[in-house]
């Protein structure tokens, strides 16, 4: 069966390749999230980094922007965040605008002096003593969840594995009431989806159901900040002077932070990690011969996956970059996905290496003083579920198509139908 995916994928990518060359410069508007749908932006990116490194797109529908495509390139734009801003107040983090009525602000969405003390108050849930109580934890979960998997039977790896050990996890950061939890899926779901991604009906209907996670997280809060502190996330931010005096757009930006930061990116690269082994055999019988290689399989999927495709800033000043002046107030938009694929900084960057010899050079959680608080957090779910498998299973293997996300800033899956061999 799987032959059968790979000529249909490969023929896929061919097309795409031919049209991207033959496409001008000029038209391209590589942040359509058809091509990550299809999963078709590689040629795109690929030429981009080619030829026009530092590209100004004017045929996208919701605005100029430029895109950034070199690793080096992005470096410099994350590290610089004097000259480019995250404020939501601007336009925020992703390609899109935040919509008019958007007043959920976030430390991820802020610039200094406001950003540090917010983004501190959180860190000590990824403190290593914290984290290796987690590791229990996320262990006994896995085991739970890969032991009543069923054998010789088709099922959908992301809502049977994926989604429901990230929900878990998120589930016990916040000390979110267990029988609910599976409201913070839905809620991450609907804080990044776009109009045409049939998550949700309306842009009314998205707020609505935004408002209701602000008003049970203002509900767990005002528990919180009445109780004595424990270590949970909602507790942590309702006892720090930094965060507790927030009011509720604040606290709700915050928390769709974590829930989106917690949830996406461990997802999807637990999804991308079977998908990344069964395109590449070779690679799947070296981990199976030597588990020890999950110290670096777990970073080189991070990388392979990028689970968040871009972050964007706003040119604060007239500043060059790659030869072009970028004006102030234009978007600037760094690809992720594309600088894990530069080749002139990570060798043979198309290629998936379990045993890559330094598969730390990547750019998935970004740098400077947005890099991903929760960065340790997400190796480590991986870390733990890719040990579990490997005691259990000898094959998970895809059986049809993955169906990609609609977005150009997730980059994930809805579903990967797989099956485990009795």
């Amino acid at each position: 069966m799987h032959g059968t995916i790979d000529i249909a994928h490969n023929e896929r990518l061919r097309a795409a390749r031919e049209k991207a060359y033959a496409m001008p410069l000029a038209d391209f508007h590589p942040g359509a999230p058809e091509l990550f749908r299809s999963d078709t932006l590689w040629p795109y990116f690929e030429r981009l980094r080619n030829e026009e490194p530092v590209h100004y797109c004017t045929t996208c529908p919701v605005g100029d922007y430029w895109s950034v495509t070199k690793y080096n390139d992005i470096m410099h734009v994350d590290t610089n965040p004097a000259i480019f801003s995250s404020d939501v107040r601007l336009g925020g983090i992703s390609l899109r605008d935040v919509t008019e009525n958007y007043n959920w602000p976030s430390f991820i969405a802020m610039d200094e002096p406001k950003h540090g003390p917010q983004r501190k108050t959180v860190q000590p849930m990824f403190t290593p003593s914290h984290l290796d109580r987690l590791a229990v934890l996320i262990r006994e979960r896995s085991a739970e969840i890969l032991d009543n998997l069923p054998r010789n039977e088709t099922f959908n790896w992301v809502e049977r594995v994926s989604i429901e050990l990230t929900t878990q996890m998120l589930a016990t950061l916040f000390d979110f009431p267990w029988e609910d939890r599976r409201k913070l899926t839905r809620w991450s779901d609907l804080a990044t989806a776009l109009p045409k991604s049939g998550i949700y009906d309306s842009e009314e209907q998205r707020l609505a159901e935004l408002g209701e996670c602000a008003d049970y997280f203002t509900r767990l809060w005002n528990e919180r900040v009445n109780a004595d502190p424990r270590s949970d996330l909602i507790s942590m931010m309702a006892h720090s002077d930094a965060t507790r005096h927030m009011n509720r757009d604040e606290l709700l930006g915050n928390l769709i932070l974590l829930i989106v930061g917690g949830n996406d990116t461990t997802r999807n690269s637990m999804t991308g990690s079977v998908l990344a082994l069964n395109e590449n055999p070779r690679e799947y019988d070296k981990l199976r011969a030597n588990h020890a290689l999950i110290d670096s399989f777990v970073p080189e999927v991070i990388r392979w996956q990028t689970p968040l495709a871009h972050m964007r800033r706003t040119a604060l000043q007239d500043t060059e970059l790659g030869g072009k002046l970028i004006k102030k107030g234009d978007r600037v938009v760094m690809w992720y996905v594309s600088g894990n694929r530069d080749g002139e900084v990570i060798e043979n960057p198309d290629s998936f290496i379990v045993d890559r010899a330094r598969p730390r050079t990547h750019m998935s959680f970004g740098f400077g003083i947005h890099r991903c608080v929760g960065m340790r957090l997400a190796e480590l779910q991986l870390k733990i579920i890719w040990e579990e498998i490997l005691k259990r299973f000898d094959n998970i293997e895809v059986v049809g198509e993955p169906r990609r996300i609609y977005s150009s800033f997730v980059k994930g899956y809805e579903a990967l139908p797989v099956r485990i061999p009795g």
